[in-house]
């Protein structure tokens, strides 16, 4: 039979139950129900149950209603309003999120020439350099590919393969070249991404989910212009992105609207993955047509998470979104993240884990300590939750300060979703250098199933954001 991960009731109730855990709603009565009947807990990595797993499938849907019902009573509002009404630090206020300290001194940043551009505080900034606009293409992908390999291999198997093909600290593509074999059986690569992202079989840039969603965020723009809707990016994903091509919160919402749901109930309807990654991963591309203007880029990724996430997880994507707002004008990473935790709510589960790895990041030397504080906090998490991996991001950026090598090779070393990891902090990175170094340039052709896009250089999509900032 054919099992459909990330989307049957059973498979969605002991993640709905880790959810409840993590967002402060006493669930015990109903746990102690699921799991007297067999169920079973939601799995580390995995995203279907045995097929066994069936008979449960009744009382699944109704646990899951049930469960809905429970209101969490964290201070973490999902609706635009509320959320800026809890932003002190919205674009246009003053407040700063770094520690009062001195930074550490950085050279000169790995990888371009990088103009300077000026910030607009809530209103649109001038044109950036073009550089910037393509350095953050081609920083995206080139950490999404270096990530791609090892996605799901956890942290200790990254290091144990990097260090076995002489590549730690990481500085260059993956690669089975010399790796031993007891290593290679002991953490084996990504199935589906080995055959095209290690050193001696990458040709051109592959498809991947975290490029994919930049391009549709370009296509409801130019569909739908500045003032696209949610029911706009919804309607765009039912014609153009293949079902197979989502994964977890992305896939219930689209299950969902094939249901007859209707936004934002397809965030909300038996969706348990509403905190993780996946709306975080999709909103490069509003920062990136608003340069230095965080607040409206941070609406635009609002408008479109809010088809598949509520809270943290909306929350992910808007600070993701004004980075690369800022990236484009900015002339340090301190800048970036400033703008990034301006857009989220202070209180909320997010601000605090991106905070403290900002601290973290900002204090240490050694970033195998910070990754350390990173996963006594967070290890807890799914693998692919916006939290961890958002506070990995912020981390990386403000350790690495600009340098492209040490920023990509740290979200990947984390070894959370390294490949979305890689792509946002190389998104950021690339821009902010406009460029990334020659060792990272992929040749300039994407691989996708969208329509219209595949085999497309990176330079034309790089032009046709520039034509969108002018829209």
């Amino acid at each position: 039979m054919i099992r459909l991960t990330w989307a049957q009731p059973e498979d969605l109730v002991g993640h709905e139950l880790r959810q409840a855990a993590e967002d402060g709603r006493d669930v015990r009565e109903i746990a102690a129900r699921w799991h007297a009947a067999g169920g079973h807990d939601a799995p580390p990595r995995a995203g279907a149950s045995e097929a066994g797993a069936r008979r449960l499938r009744r009382l699944a849907e109704e646990l899951l209603d049930e469960l809905a019902t429970l209101e969490s009573p964290l201070d973490e509002p999902t609706e635009l309003a509320d959320i800026i009404a809890s932003c002190p630090s919205w674009p246009g206020h003053s407040a700063g999120v770094f520690p009062q300290r001195e930074q550490r001194a950085a050279g000169r940043p790995e990888g371009g020439a990088g103009g300077v551009g000026g910030r607009s505080g809530t209103g649109r900034a001038v044109r950036p350099d073009s550089a910037r606009v393509l350095g953050a293409w081609r920083g995206r992908a080139a950490g999404c590919v270096l990530g791609k390999p090892v996605e799901k291999i956890p942290r200790e198997g990254i290091r144990q393969i990097a260090e076995a093909t002489g590549n730690w600290p990481i500085r260059g593509w993956f690669t089975a070249v010399g790796l031993p074999a007891e290593i290679g059986e002991r953490w084996p690569w990504n199935r589906r991404s080995a055959v095209n992202s290690l050193a001696e079989n990458i040709d051109g840039i592959p498809e991947d989910d975290d490029l994919n969603y930049p391009l549709l965020a370009l296509s409801v723009l130019e569909r739908h212009g500045r003032g696209f809707t949610t029911d706009d990016v919804a309607q765009l994903w039912l014609d153009e992105l293949p079902a197979g091509r989502t994964f977890t919160a992305e896939r219930v919402a689209y299950r969902n609207l094939l249901a007859g749901i209707e936004p934002p109930e397809t965030a909300t309807y038996r969706n348990p993955f509403r905190e993780w990654i996946g709306a975080l991963i999709r909103t490069d591309l509003y920062g990136w047509v608003n340069p230095g203007d965080p607040a409206t880029a941070a609406e635009y990724a609002w408008r479109d998470a809010r088809l598949t996430h509520t809270a943290n997880g909306v929350y992910g994507a808007m600070f993701v979104a004004a980075m690369c707002a800022q990236s484009l004008v900015a002339t340090s990473v301190k800048e970036v993240v400033e703008a990034g935790l301006s857009v989220v709510p202070p209180r909320s589960r997010l601000a605090l884990a991106v905070r403290q790895a900002v601290e973290d990041a900002s204090a240490l030397a050694d970033f195998e300590q910070v990754i350390d504080r990173l996963h006594e906090r967070h290890g807890d998490l799914h693998w692919v939750h916006t939290i961890n991996n958002a506070a990995l991001v912020a981390a990386t950026l403000v350790h690495a300060q600009g340098d492209f090598t040490a920023s990509i090779a740290g979200a990947v070393a984390g070894g959370w979703d390294t490949d979305s990891a890689g792509a946002t902090v190389g998104s950021v990175v690339g821009a902010l250098n406009g460029g990334v170094p020659e060792r990272w340039r992929l040749r300039d052709s994407l691989a996708t199933s969208l329509t219209g896009f595949d085999g497309m250089a990176l330079g034309e999509l790089a032009e046709r954001t520039e034509r969108m900032m002018e829209s």
